[in-house]
This record gives C-alpha cells, structure tokens and sequence, in this order.
C-alpha cells in the first residue's frame, strides 16, 4: 500500500508486536521527516492504537519525539495499563461467579484477545468485557450479574424479555459504579449479519493463560471469523480492528486451518467478509497469507474495491457527521451498502434487508410496555420510530 503521511506510515509500522531490525529502521527512517505531531496523536487515538504506537517509540528513538508528545504517550500508556488490569480482574470475578452459579461462560475479545494475541495485556486498548453463556443460562447469568452491581441497559418485561432472547444476541450491563460494562453474548452480531452457530463454537474451546489463571478461549478459526464479521459490521473504520486480525495471523500462523475456516465461512455466506478482513491485514499490515488463501483474496474484484474505499476512509481527515460511508449507521444509505456488498449470496442480501427493517431492538422495546398479545404492534413503532430518525436525512440525500 502507498502512503502519502509519514504520520499514517509510522502509525502502521508501529501497528504489530514484532520489533523487527527492519521496522525499526524505518521508524527511525520517519522521525527524520517533518511529523504532524499533532495528526498522528489524534489519529493514534481514534484508531484505538496509542499503546503500541507508545511502545515502539519507547523501545526504538525515544529521544526524536517531542517532550510533551512523549509524554502524553507515556501517561496514556500507563492510564491504559492500569484501566486493562482492572478490567482484567473484574473479569476473572465475573468469570468466578459464573463457575459457582454453575454457568458455563467464555470469554472474548478484550482481556482475552489481549493476552491471546498480542501477548502483552497493555498493547491493546479495550473498553468492555465480553462474555458468550449459553442462551439457556441467559436469565441465571443476568441474575449474577445483578448480584455482582450490573445493571441491564434496557428495562423490559418478563415478557419483552423473553422475546429479546429470542430476537437478539447481546445485551449491556453496566456497573452501578459506572466502572465496568459488560456485554453478555449468546451469540455474534445479528443473525442477519453472521448466522454463526453459537452453540457449535463450545466444542473447539482452547484454554490459555489470563492473569494468573487458566479461561477457556474460542478456536483461533472461530475468532478469525468473527473478527472480520466484527470488522465489515463496523465498515473497518478503526485500524485496531484490522491490526487484530494481522495479530492473530501471525500467532496462530502454524496452527490456523486455513481450508477449515475458508469452507466454514463459505458454508455461512461470510466469504467475502472474510477475504475483506485479510485482504486489509496483508496489504496494510503485511501479514502473511499463504498463497492459496492469498490468491483467492485477490481474486475477488468486490473485495478489491471495499478494501480500496476502507483504505482511503481509514485515515481521510473529515468532520464524521459529514462522512458519507459512516453517516447515521443504521440510516445511511452507504452504511447498508457496504453491509450488502459484504454478502456473496442474493438469499443472504434479501435476508439482511429484511431482518434489519423487522428485527426490534432494547430500544424499541423500550419505547412502550404493552401486554403480550399486543406486541406485533411493536413493529408499527419501530417503523416511526426509524422514520422519524433518519427518513429526513435520507430524503435529502435522494432529492
């Protein structure tokens, strides 16, 4: 990939944990240049990639950054330290409560990401914990979890709870101390976007090593795949996300079933979210691909033209609320594009469009409290409630 900022070059020779001689050099290479100090922090920070940023200068020419730029790392890399150890440990202590209430729980990303991939719990910015329980052990997890200080973020109904179950994947809890959030998952991303069999993933758990302590981990396949879900939901807008998946690549080189998680993807309709997630991990982040993967990455002339559009948002100095491919999420026209794009199979497209109209969300449940054999009437509100959001945007677009 050309770059046309040294202060973007340096951000990506410094988005990996491997200190090469040769990285090294090129770092040093881009300190000579004339650096926005200013562009690369706030870019750094957006990007969610300060720590590594932070680490490699620390380790290679502390010396060329300005005293305040330093500094500023430095005391984020620390604030951020320290934030990822409590986090940690409340983890650990939910995780605790969960065995001793007898619910299976496995966690993901943050804390577990942290330590998997990067090996090193300070070199990755996470702001919430994420744990996947069974969807029978929903209701005992909430329980523990409000035992513990967690309070759900929508207010429902036995009833609209139950039916949030069955409609959702996710849902928020937030410490009464305001500390910690936690996202208890019975499955991943909507059943629209990754139909991923949740239930399926319990039997590839891998144990590794969390803070003193042993946690089970998903298969290194299942995080890919889910990783690049995660990324294409979000339109890759943060390089973290793809430094993620470079990680995890260059971890689990040897180990990944590269065959495996190719036919499972395809088997899904995710081919294309996948090959978008390592095309941008290859040609940003140089991470290796063997050559069949990578010819079949290459291959597609879709996947070609999202990773070229991702690249030139990624790093676009724009005011976000005038960004086109972001503009308004659920209601932007070119933010359901992209989702479309993603998707390989025309079944899977109309499916998308049809379960993103349908689907109600905490937020429309949390509009009204009606009786149960009115709730069909749920799905009127959800179509004023999304009109009135962003039909006027979208009308504008279009006229």
């Amino acid at each position: 990939m050309q770059v046309s900022r040294p202060e973007v070059e340096l951000l990506l020779c410094c988005a990996r944990t491997v200190r090469s001689p040769e990285t090294a050099a090129r770092i040093k290479a881009l300190l000579q240049e004339s650096m926005d100090w200013e562009y690369l922090l706030r870019t750094a920070y957006r990007h969610e990639m300060a720590p590594l940023l932070y680490w490699h200068l620390d380790a290679t020419c502390s010396d060329a950054v300005p005293a305040n730029v330093f500094d500023h790392l430095r005391d984020h890399f620390r604030a951020n330290s320290s934030r990822n150890l409590f986090l940690t440990g409340e983890l650990l202590r939910l995780l605790n409560a969960f065995e001793a209430q007898e619910i299976p729980a496995v966690p993901y990303k943050g804390p577990a990401l942290a330590a998997f991939v990067y090996g090193n719990l300070a070199l990755r910015k996470f702001n919430d914990l994420d744990i996947l329980v069974h969807p029978r052990d929903v209701p005992k997890a909430k329980k523990a979890l409000a035992s513990m200080g967690y309070q759900a973020q929508y207010r429902l109904s036995r009833a609209q709870e139950a039916a949030f179950l069955r409609s959702q994947r996710e849902q928020s809890f937030r410490r009464d101390d305001e500390k910690s959030i936690v996202d208890l998952h019975w499955g991943f991303a909507e059943r629209h976007f990754l139909p991923l069999d949740a239930e399926r993933l319990w039997e590839r758990l891998n144990p590794i090593p969390l803070g003193g302590n042993v946690v089970s981990n998903l298969s290194p396949e299942d995080i890919l795949l889910i990783l690049c879900a995660h990324g294409s939901k979000h339109v890759w807008e943060r390089l973290k996300w793809i430094c993620d998946v470079a990680q995890l690549i260059r971890v689990c080189q040897e180990e990944l079933g590269w065959e495996q998680v190719m036919a499972r993807a395809r088997a899904l309709g995710s081919e294309r979210m996948l090959l978008l997630g390592l095309f941008l991990a290859s040609d940003l982040l140089g991470a290796a691909l063997p050559e069949s993967v990578s010819q079949r990455v290459r291959a597609d002339p879709t996947v070609k033209a999202l990773a070229e559009r991702t690249r030139e948002q990624l790093f676009r100095e724009t005011d976000r609320s005038a960004n086109l491919f972001l503009e308004g999420r659920e209601g932007a026209p070119a933010f359901h594009t992209l989702h479309l794009k993603v998707r390989e199979r025309l079944r899977d497209k109309i499916r998308y469009g049809l379960r993103k109209a349908t689907t109600l969300t905490g937020e429309d449940w949390e509009l009204l409290t009606l009786p149960k054999v009115l709730f069909p009437f749920y799905y009127v509100l959800r179509t004023v409630r999304l009109t009135g959001k962003y039909g006027r945007r979208i009308l504008k677009r279009l006229f």
